[in-house]
């Protein structure tokens, strides 16, 4: 019996397939390739999750993979029209970024409260000047996106004594819908996105929503770039409607070293790194593994998108 053929879109540094040896039979694609060699694949590997190349190739003609992983959290990057409507199942990397996107965003809260930019900056100064520092506990902080990142965040929060509100596409119990998005915006000290990108949920940070925030709130994306409108982020913080702002993710990455974004005043700014922790590559090399053996068996996969909705329904 002839293995599966399980091709892989490479980045650097390729993913530890060792225990797939004998039950798969491994070919490697990039940009250029992927299209020609989409029609003999059973499986596809996206491990360049930075890769629009399966967008493009798709459409193409031949037999397609019947089941692709992604090895990220959104799939917005992959799906087009033709693979939505295909019998293609798709699943993602839910459960290795939980955590540590989570333990970012706290990280970035107790950062800004306590000003820890300027400390480090005045430290390079060698200036000594004394600040009073925010209170964490006892503020609120909105966290728009339900699935388990949002989920994650909440607890990190609710750790550090912090009200939080969640917000989903659909309300349910604990889960407030997009109706209340603005009234908790304007009550928060915090908002915090975590979102899918969706038709739904793209450029959903604009001037409006900025100018319902306080001026003592800021702003963190942990989602995906696409979420905010980045000109509006950079007028709300220009002439102070809001505090501040942390941003992981962008509209295009990675940033050019001509962005303004590198001297907006009171933003952070960090390379996509949220969820990237020590070893984190071998998680996701050992998830798909793991999800390689039940689809060899026949056995139902987990993480399965919804391909209308463009991620993992709740469980």
């Amino acid at each position: 019996m002839t293995a599966p053929t399980l091709l892989v879109l490479d980045a650097e540094p390729l993913p530890r397939l060792g225990r797939l040896t004998g039950r798969a039979r491994i070919e490697h694609a990039d940009d250029s390739t992927l299209a020609a060699r989409l029609p003999y694949a059973d499986v596809l590997l996206v491990w360049d999750f930075t890769s629009h190349a399966v967008r493009e190739a798709w459409p193409g003609e031949g037999p397609r993979p019947r089941w692709v992983h992604t090895a990220s959290a959104g799939v917005d990057h992959l799906l087009c029209p033709e693979l939505a409507a295909s019998d293609t199942v798709v699943t993602n990397a839910r459960g290795i970024f939980d955590r540590p996107i989570a333990e970012y965003v706290a990280a970035l809260v107790l950062a800004m409260a306590k000003d820890l930019p300027r400390t480090w900056e005045l430290q390079g100064e060698r200036t000594w000047r004394h600040r009073d520092a925010q209170r964490v506990a006892g503020t609120r902080a909105c966290v728009v996106g339900s699935g388990p990142i949002g989920r994650a965040i909440v607890r990190a929060l609710k750790a550090l004594d912090v009200t939080t509100a969640l917000v989903g596409r659909t309300p349910a119990t604990g889960i407030h819908g997009p109706g209340d998005l603005d009234r908790l915006m304007a009550r928060a000290d915090w908002v915090i996105a975590a979102a899918p990108l969706t038709e739904q949920t793209y450029g959903m940070f604009d001037s409006r929503r900025f100018g319902v925030m306080q001026p003592s709130a800021r702003f963190v994306n942990v989602g995906r770039g696409q979420l905010v409108v980045e000109d509006a982020l950079v007028e709300a913080l220009t002439k102070r409607w809001i505090a501040g702002a942390a941003l992981d993710v962008f509209e295009h990455e990675p940033l050019t070293p001509d962005s303004p974004l590198w001297q907006v005043p009171n933003l952070i700014v960090s390379p996509h790194m949220s969820g990237d922790t020590i070893g984190w590559r071998d998680e996701l090399g050992a998830q798909f593994v793991e999800l390689y053996g039940r689809w060899e068996a026949g056995r139902p996969l987990a993480n399965v998108v919804d391909k209308k909705r463009g991620y993992v329904p709740g469980r």
